[in-house]
């Protein structure tokens, strides 16, 4: 199962995500998510579980918990084409 984890704290690491996750069962991955530009955090990652129990349990304990003094949230990642698509910006502004 894969899984979403946002509002983390910016020192968040992908190990510090593989322990969290662990205590409910086998972690495959675990990864928090960095800016190219800046190489700071974007403050969300993705954890993959073995079984899909498992990552629900995880899901369900650990959505809306402190984690590294910041207040998580986790649900089940939707797959990239289901996400809904990214506007376009393609400038221009207000012409006269």
């Amino acid at each position: 199962m894969n899984i979403f984890v946002a509002k983390l704290s910016a020192t968040t690491t992908g190990d510090d995500l593989h322990e969290l996750f662990s205590e409910y069962g086998e972690v495959t991955s675990a990864k928090v998510i960095f800016d190219r530009e800046t190489g700071n955090s974007k403050k969300f990652g993705f954890v993959e579980m073995a079984d899909d129990n498992d990552g629900q349990q995880a899901i369900e304990q650990l959505n809306e918990t402190e984690f590294s003094n910041s207040k998580i949230v986790v649900k089940k990642a939707r797959p990239k084409n289901d996400a809904p698509p990214r506007r376009q910006n393609y400038g221009g502004g207000n012409r006269y």
